[in-house]
């Protein structure tokens, strides 16, 4: 039916064609050569004036010889005794009988309009329903099956999630060797939901599930179940289904389960119909799995707080599997599979990418391993070296340079003072994350220098005294142009905003005021229909709004004045790496050490005004 449908054009044109020319052969042919058409007045005067000598009658049309051997050709509209007439004159009379096509040629000739009606009618509706094959058939569902064909993946593709990889391989052991969980009376869960961030390497487990199995691998979007049409949802989950039973054992995979899955009755105007529909369809095929049977339901979201919790529950989604972000350990594993069929240059350390990129997933450190290659090959190298990985790293983490920014000297000597004042203050405050590298090269569509700092090790908890420094070191920019050039510019605004939020945390989630106690202030608004906070519940008086704000400016303050006091003590060294700074445009954390020990005449010397007239607004960004 799906070939039909496409060369349905193609076969409307061929009908055409055919009938055409079975008309044009079948029709009498007549060459204005031959006959010459006169009029049927004229032909009645040639008669009464005796010049006809023949005549052949067919039906209306009448062709004959005038004298001297001249042939006409009229038509007559009825013609009664004329026949009679012409045969008593003298004239030689032909009656032929009228020529009659073949059965088939009227039945085209009836046909063809409706069955190029109906042609046109199936088009429309087989591009309507997006060029899927599937004529008027909006129950199908849209999962695509993969047998031979399934995903190569397998886990030894899959890095940086070793528990998660625990976790499913009992899902694989039981698709290989049913029986050796039956014979112990092991009931193997019937759903397994993928739960982390977006890239974590959900959909890739999945995939690495099946292709470890060796089974038949249905695949399909939360999305795809929900139409416009009421129940069709539901029908596309009955088809997913019993196709499923059909393959067993089988695993089926539904990724942003959390489109069909949400919680219902949620919203303010309830839930939305179809989606319910499809939900419950869904809930009650996960109920009727057989007990024995070989179907595996694993679905993936990164947003399970808005599933509904009949979704959740034991007999359904049996076990919930964390996907979460790798460790420097999991990041480095990560980016061997990456680098596998790479050519890497013999410099390229590992382990110092995976600790310059705390907090990447399995999507980003592939795009990074992207953007080396794309480098080196821009650049004709034979091979990837360390230089494009830390490009790299800086591309992904502000954005691709922008060289061709121009900046004014003075607005550029308070960018380079504004940066190393965060350097410095991360550098002398003990306890924070160490200065990895300061640069004033304008990055993306707003950073116009960066600090950027590199923890250690992956945290997990924050103290008090840590947020504390977080602060410190988000106000060194703000405090340095107002230490060095006796007044501020809206560089430090990003700074502010970050240093403010963290504090009105430390006072209202984390129960770090002295003044206001161990307590939460303020409780979320949870919308699940709109899958988002949109509003806090003041759930306090006017009196402890006015406390909370006063606790959040004393807390600024006070990192304020620290900071002033550290810059204000290390002025020389200060200006000494700003000059540096402004000549180099880029320093290291190890080439930071070396200024901050150096003396002022063993660096470049470059005027320093003190005066500031800034003409255009300054946005730039610590990398804090």
């Amino acid at each position: 039916m799906g070939k039909m449908v496409k060369n349905l054009g193609l076969y409307l044109v061929m009908i055409v064609l055919v009938v055409s020319l079975v008309n044009m052969f079948l029709s009498p042919v007549q060459g204005p050569e031959e006959y010459e058409s006169i009029s049927y007045s004229a032909f009645l005067g040639s008669f009464k004036e005796g010049k006809i000598e023949q005549v052949s009658i067919e039906g209306d049309n009448i062709k004959g010889t005038r004298n001297g051997g001249k042939k006409f050709s009229t038509i007559a509209v009825g013609i009664g005794e004329l026949a009679p007439r012409l045969a008593e004159s003298g004239v030689k009379v032909e009656v032929l009988p009228p020529v009659k096509s073949p059965w088939w040629v009227s039945i085209m000739s009836s046909l063809f309009p409706t069955l190029l009606l109906i042609g046109a009618w199936v088009f429309i509706i087989y591009h309507m329903q997006g060029g899927n094959n599937k004529v008027m058939s909006f129950g199908k569902n849209k999962a695509k099956m993969f047998l031979d064909n399934r995903p190569k993946v397998t886990f030894a593709d899959v890095a940086g999630c070793d528990e998660s990889k625990e976790e499913l391989m009992e899902v694989v052991d039981y698709l290989r060797d049913p029986a050796r969980f039956s014979r112990l009376g092991a009931k193997v869960p019937k759903g397994v939901l993928l739960l982390g961030p977006p890239g974590a390497g959900k959909t890739l487990l999945a995939r690495a599930c099946s292709g470890e199995a060796e089974v038949p691998f249905f695949s399909i979007s939360g999305s795809d179940f929900v139409e416009m049409f009421v129940g069709v949802g539901a029908a596309r989950v009955r088809d997913m289904f019993e196709q499923a039973r059909k393959s067993q054992p089988c695993i089926i995979f539904i990724d942003e389960i959390d489109a069909v899955g949400r919680h219902r009755g949620a919203g303010l105007g309830g839930g939305h119909d179809e989606r319910e529909q499809t939900l419950n369809q869904l809930l009650v095929e996960m109920d009727g799995f057989d007990v024995s049977s070989g179907i595996i339901l694993i679905a993936a979201t990164n947003r399970p707080d808005i599933l509904d919790p009949a979704l959740l529950r034991p007999g359904r989604f049996d076990r919930h599997i964390v996907v979460d972000r790798p460790d420097r350990n999991g990041r480095e594993a990560i980016l061997k599979v990456h680098l596998r069929d790479l050519k890497v240059n013999e410099n390229v350390d590992l382990e110092v990418l995976a600790k310059r990129t705390p907090g990447f997933v399995g999507a980003d450190l592939a795009n990074l391993v992207n953007e080396a290659a794309l480098l080196a090959a821009r650049q004709d190298k034979e091979n990837i070296s360390m230089v494009e990985f830390e490009e790299a790293i800086d591309r992904v983490l502000a954005g691709p340079e922008r060289r061709t920014r121009l900046i004014n000297d003075r607005e550029k000597e308070i960018i380079a003072f504004h940066e190393v004042g965060h350097a410095l203050v991360a550098k002398l405050i003990p306890g924070c994350d160490p200065v990895h590298k300061i640069s004033i090269i304008p990055r993306g569509h707003k950073a116009l220098g960066y600090t950027l700092q590199l923890p250690e090790e992956d945290r997990f908890l924050m103290s008090k005294k840590e947020l504390m420094n977080r602060i410190s070191v988000l106000l060194g920019g703000r405090v340095a142009e107002e230490t060095h050039f006796d007044d501020i510019t809206t560089g430090a605004q990003n700074d502010l905003e970050r240093a403010t939020q963290i504090a009105r945390q430390m006072v209202t989630e984390f129960g770090m005021s002295d003044s206001l106690g161990p307590v939460t202030l303020g409780h979320k608004q949870h919308e699940v229909f709109l899958g988002r906070d949109i509003m806090d519940e003041k759930n306090y008086s006017d009196e402890v709004a006015y406390a909370i704000d006063k606790e959040v400016r004393s807390i600024v303050e006070e990192c304020y004045e620290r900071v002033r006091l550290i810059l204000k003590e290390n002025f020389d060294a200060h200006v000494r790496i700003a000059r540096t700074l402004l000549v180099e445009e880029v320093i290291e954390g190890s080439r930071l050490d070396a200024l901050f020990e150096e003396g002022i005449d063993q660096v470049a010397q470059v005027p320093v005004e003190t005066a500031l007239a800034v003409a255009d607004p300054l946005e730039g960004s610590s990398g804090t």
